[in-house]
């Protein structure tokens, strides 16, 4: 952890200032599902945030933010911005892992990214993470991540852009890649189309010290999603 000083899509997300008060909304634009099947009807999902904590298993150098478990890494991000970290925070420690589980909405293959990870990075101090998905909670799909590739980025990495997105500035939409911050992720990437779990692996090549080591988990939210099944 450190701590320190796109266009938007077509889709129907919860109207925030609605949202951050009751925790449910319904579409402010749109009260019908899309054609392309990019949104739903209001009622039919409750919000685009993980919904549970399957499994946390921290490695060496974690513990801090895990009093706080699972709500602190449910709900929105709560970003710092491109020059401080966010304290609403999990840290995964040295090759930990989190597995989350969407239950109202799943994510759906759509145009461009459909997943947001927030972690706390700011510019210039990344901590990465690999990034994988499931429909099941079985059987995986990982994104290739370059976690020792600092001269390009960190191609298909997590917890490498800054979080500008927060709890409270409704202005920022946290499910906007061009405002919110933190990483996108395609699910065409992997061959999915649709995915209920997400898990996050701390790479292993991150610092790690006292109880604040490797990725630290913010938030994860769906740019594209569709109501879950009964």
């Amino acid at each position: 952890m450190r701590v320190g000083g796109s266009a938007r899509r077509a889709r129907c997300w919860p109207a925030w200032s609605v949202a951050l008060a009751l925790g449910l909304a319904s579409c402010s634009a749109d009260s019908s599902a899309t054609a392309d099947g990019l949104g739903a009807a209001p009622g039919s999902w409750a919000d685009p945030f993980a919904d549970a904590v399957v499994s946390f298993t921290p490695g060496p150098f974690a513990g801090f933010g895990a009093q706080d478990m699972p709500d602190i890494v449910l709900g929105p991000p709560r970003g710092g911005g491109a020059s401080a970290g966010s304290m609403h925070v999990v840290s995964l420690g040295e090759r930990g892992e989190i597995v989350l589980r969407f239950d109202d909405i799943a994510a759906i293959d759509g145009p461009g990214p459909d997943l947001l990870i927030f972690e706390n990075a700011f510019v210039g101090w990344p901590e990465t993470g690999e990034v994988a998905v499931s429909d099941d909670g079985v059987d995986w799909l990982p994104f290739p991540c370059e976690a020792t590739n600092a001269a390009d980025g960190f191609p298909g990495c997590a917890g490498v852009a800054a979080v500008h997105a927060h709890a409270d500035k409704p202005d920022i939409d946290p499910t906007d890649p061009a405002v919110a911050g933190g990483d996108t992720f395609d699910l065409a990437a992997v061959g999915a189309t649709t995915a209920r779990f997400i898990r996050i692996r701390d790479t292993g090549t991150n610092d790690y010290a006292g109880n604040t080591g490797g990725f630290d988990l913010d938030a994860v939210a769906l740019i594209h999603g569709a109501p879950v099944e009964p």
